[in-house]
């Protein structure tokens, strides 16, 4: 049982549910372009690499529509301004993010949602638990490259080698990878057991019961 001293959270589909904004803020852009609505389970099969992939995904001739970047901008700004609606923290959440924190933890989000909304659901939710939140930027690798993993731990003044991974997908166990870092996936998320399973995953959280700080504030994978 391998101990952490630092813990780099993925966002969606991790700490938040947040994929019935995601659809809806979705559908409401695909409207206001007279293009096919998706449903949530398909928009539940399209995340994980940002919100242009996602849109990439969902809307007729991906990013060759000659109104690809038109809409892009409508969904970016309609998201950020709908992104905690009806978003939640998965049960348990809460519970563990305060374990941690009492146990003197540090810990970080690290999301390929866009920069802005990741810091306002960050600030709305997690406000004096998690400091340090950061998402997709302008000229900055997403994941699963490891360079916003890596500014996290620098904001944080961490290293990778103390540090693991969590998060609900392939993108977080690639990332992980990249990083250097163990990771552990959570059951709970977008993905689900049996797929990241198939993915390689090691280390499989099917609660926040199984992600707790021991007495001694070390990280556990239980």
């Amino acid at each position: 049982m391998k101990k952490y001293s630092t813990v780099i959270f993925d966002l969606d589909g991790t700490l938040l549910n947040t994929i019935e904004d995601l659809t809806n803020a979705l559908n409401h852009t695909l409207q206001e372009f007279n293009m096919p609505t998706r449903t949530l389970p398909e928009v539940q099969s399209f995340v994980g690499n940002g919100l242009r992939l996602l849109l990439i995904r969902a809307i007729p001739q991906g990013e060759d529509n000659p109104q690809f970047e038109e809409v892009f901008a409508a969904f970016k700004t309609y998201y950020t301004d709908h992104c905690k609606e009806a978003t939640a923290p998965y049960p348990g959440i809460m519970e563990l993010l305060k374990t941690l924190q009492e146990h003197e933890i540090p810990m970080a989000i690290v999301s390929n949602k866009n920069d802005a909304a990741v810091k306002r659901l960050a600030a709305d939710f997690f406000e004096g638990i998690i400091s340090v939140a950061i998402g997709e930027r302008t000229g900055v690798r997403k994941k699963p490259a490891p360079d916003t993993v890596f500014t996290a731990l620098d904001e944080l003044g961490e290293h990778a080698d103390s540090a693991v991974y969590v998060g609900d997908s392939e993108v977080d166990l690639q990332t992980a990878a990249n990083s250097g870092m163990d990771c552990i996936s959570v059951a709970w998320g977008f993905k689900g057991r049996a797929f990241l399973e198939k993915e390689g995953a090691s280390h499989i959280a099917v609660s926040y019961t199984h992600l707790r700080a021991h007495e001694t504030g070390a990280y556990l994978v239980c």
